[in-house]
C-alpha cells in the first residue's frame, strides 16, 4: 500500500470508528485484556498492554474501562480466553488482506470470516498466503501545516524513523516497531501534534484500484471485518485514489 491510500485508509476507518464507537471500544478493551494476561497489569513493563491504552485514549475511552480490561486481564476479576489468530486471503482485482482477530471460539469465527470473502467476490486462503507481502511497521502521520519538513524530517529521523513522505496534506512516518515508542514521545515532547498513530502491517507492494465497483467491494469487505466483533484490526494492499475513496465516504 503506497503512503497516499494509507493514510486515505486511515481516514476512510477513522469515518467508521467514530460513527461506532461503543464496538470500537469493546474491541479495545479485548485486546487490553489480553495483553494485561499475557504480560501484566502494568503498562510501564509491559510495551503491548501500553499500546493497547494508547488506542483505548485515542478512542475516547473512560479510564474506568480501561481499569476494569486490565483487572479481568490479570484474573482480578474472572479470567480471560481470547487467542490470536490471522485470516488472510483476497479480495476482488487481487487485492490482498490479512484479518487480526481475537476470539474464544476458532470454529465460529473462521467460517464467519470465510463467509465475509466469499460475499464480497474474494476468498479466504490458507495461513501464510499473503502476510509475506507485509512488513510489521510504526506508523505515524502529522498535519502539514503544523511543522516544517526540514524540520520535522530532521526531528524524526534523529529520533529513529526509517523515512518519511509528504503527502500533501499529512507527512507520514514510518520506523522500525523498536523505535515507535521513542518517536511518538520525541514528536510529544517537542508540541508536535500527532493525526494518526499505530503499529502496523504495510505491504511491500500496492495494487492499483482505478474502478469504483472493485473500490467498493474492496471496502466493503473491511467494513463487514470492521464490524466484526471478533477483528481487531484489518491490513490490505489496495491503492485507491482519494476522489473515490470520497464517493465510497458519501
Amino acid at each position: 500500500m503506497s503512503g497516499h491510500s494509507h493514510w486515505s485508509g486511515i481516514k476512510y476507518k477513522k469515518a467508521i470508528n467514530d460513527a461506532k464507537r461503543g464496538k470500537v471500544w469493546s474491541k479495545v478493551a479485548k485486546m487490553i485484556m489480553v495483553a494485561a494476561k499475557n504480560g501484566g497489569g502494568d503498562p510501564s513493563a509491559n510495551l503491548a498492554l501500553r499500546y493497547a491504552i494508547d488506542k483505548g485514549k485515542a478512542g475516547n475511552m473512560p479510564k474506568d474501562t480501561i481499569e476494569k480490561a486490565i483487572k479481568k486481564g490479570t484474573g482480578e476479576l474472572g479470567s480471560v480466553n481470547f487467542e490470536t489468530v490471522l485470516y488472510e486471503g483476497y479480495a476482488v482485482g487481487g487485492v490482498a488482506i490479512m484479518v487480526d482477530a481475537l476470539t474464544d471460539n476458532r470454529s465460529r469465527t473462521g467460517p464467519e470470516i470465510k463467509k465475509m470473502f466469499d460475499r464480497r467476490g474474494g476468498a479466504m486462503g490458507a495461513p501464510g498466503c499473503v502476510s509475506y507481502m507485509f512488513k510489521k511497521k510504526g506508523l505515524i502521520t502529522v498535519k502539514a501545516d503544523a511543522v516544517a519538513e526540514n524540520d520535522l524530517m530532521e526531528i524524526v529521523l534523529s529520533a529513529g524513523a526509517d523515512d518519511m513522505e509528504s503527502l500533501g496534506e499529512v507527512y507520514e512516518i514510518t520506523c522500525d516497531p523498536a523505535s515507535y515508542d521513542q518517536l511518538k514521545k520525541t514528536l510529544e515532547d517537542r508540541k508536535i501534534p500527532i493525526e494518526a498513530s499505530e503499529i502496523s502491517m504495510v505491504p511491500d507492494n500496492s495494487i492499483e484500484i482505478t474502478d469504483d465497483e472493485q473500490a467498493r467491494k474492496i471496502m466493503g469487505l473491511v467494513d463487514d471485518f470492521e464490524d466484526h466483533d471478533d477483528v481487531q484490526n484489518v491490513y490490505a494492499n489496495y491503492d485507491i485514489p482519494d476522489s473515490i475513496m470520497e464517493k465510497l465516504r458519501n
